[in-house]
């Protein structure tokens, strides 16, 4: 990858909202305490809101939350895919009565469960206020042996009330004395678009990597088809798409040049999210493409991460990414695949 691109990708992962929101919004707890606020939205059963008094984000049990109200705009996703966009109230209800949440758009209003809600991210008619991602970085060095490693990885969302535009770039580096620095970069494009029909969804994915350990230079994959959440509430969520793909892969070592090989291939691309309020996530991410214009030909990648929250929007996390080739040319590597630890900081939503 060059330069000037991989400048251009950094910089549309580190985009951040430049616009802070008024903390007019009202929220009431289930013990009675009212308390005024910015609601930022609500993620893995957990509401993340901020106050004018409190430095950073502070995450709230949303199933400890009573009343809300917010003028702001914001995306409302139900448990079974349905989508809203509008304002937020909570009207009258009998104490034993589960608790509603009303959805106030332009032309019309809906009255949800609470419980019915996995998912709230505030949007705006302001494009930079649209944005939410993390950006994590880790380190390790050792003197005796003059060894560094050091992974980067940074991912971005832009959500509207019906698609979903997403970008991660990933870099990773092993170095130490008296052998060649081992590298791996790998930059991901996808979007989302939700179907008529309840969490079913198409997509499109974009796919570049390369790997120094298995020779790879630039390894391009585009695929996409149609998609579907198996299971999305506040505590898990796991979506697979099915699909074509072509792949076209450049391979380059010191001493052995082979010619680009280009693959049409299915695409079976799977998500799994699993959440505890407030304390930790994991997030796995696994790509399978078994080749048609080869048959036999297997390549499969995959990424997961383990989060534990620290304080506010500092996260701890250890993570593992790998790809697999089960024919890869002669003299080539089948494998890369290693495993990091890091800081991690949220903007947006979190």
């Amino acid at each position: 990858m060059n330069t000037r691109f991989l400048l251009l990708t950094l910089a549309l992962l580190f985009t951040i909202p430049l616009y802070a929101r008024d903390k007019t919004d009202v929220m009431v707890m289930t013990n009675g305490d009212r308390l005024t606020c910015e609601v930022k939205g609500l993620d893995a059963g957990v509401l993340y809101v901020s106050f004018d008094y409190i430095d950073g984000t502070a995450s709230v049990n949303w199933t400890k939350v009573a009343r809300l109200e917010s003028n702001q705009l914001f995306v409302v996703k139900t448990e079974g895919g349905v989508v809203y966009t509008g304002s937020l109230r909570t009207p009258d209800t009998p104490a034993d009565r589960p608790v509603k949440i009303q959805i106030l758009a332009l032309e019309k209003e809906d009255v949800l469960d609470r419980s019915q809600i996995v998912e709230m991210v505030a949007t705006s008619d302001r494009f930079w206020q649209r944005f939410n991602g993390e950006v994590t970085l880790g380190v390790i060095y050792s003197k005796g042996n003059q060894s560094t490693q050091y992974s980067f990885g940074s991912q971005t969302a832009y959500v509207r009330e019906r698609w979903t535009a997403l970008a991660s770039f990933d870099s990773n580096l092993s170095s130490s004395s008296g052998t060649n620095a081992s590298t791996r970069n790998s930059l991901t494009l996808g979007g989302r678009h939700l179907l008529p029909w309840n969490n079913w969804f198409y997509a499109a994915l974009g796919a570049f990597l390369q790997s120094s350990e298995q020779g790879i230079a630039l390894q391009s994959t585009v695929g996409g088809g149609i998609g579907r959440y198996f299971k999305n509430t506040n505590r898990t969520n796991i979506s697979l798409v099915f699909g074509p793909a072509w792949q076209n892969t450049d391979y380059k070592q010191s001493d052995v040049s082979v010619n680009k090989q280009n693959l049409a291939a299915v695409l079976f691309y799977g998500q799994a999210q699993f959440f505890k309020f407030s304390k930790t996530n994991f997030d796995v991410t696994a790509a399978l493409l078994p080749a048609l214009s080869d048959p036999g030909r297997v390549r499969f990648n995959t990424n997961a991460s383990y989060y534990i929250k620290i304080v506010s929007n500092l996260k701890w996390n250890v993570s593992f990414y790998g790809n697999w080739d089960n024919r890869p040319p002669q003299g080539f590597s089948g494998s890369d695949y290693g495993t990091s630890s890091g800081l991690s900081w949220t903007f947006g939503l979190k």
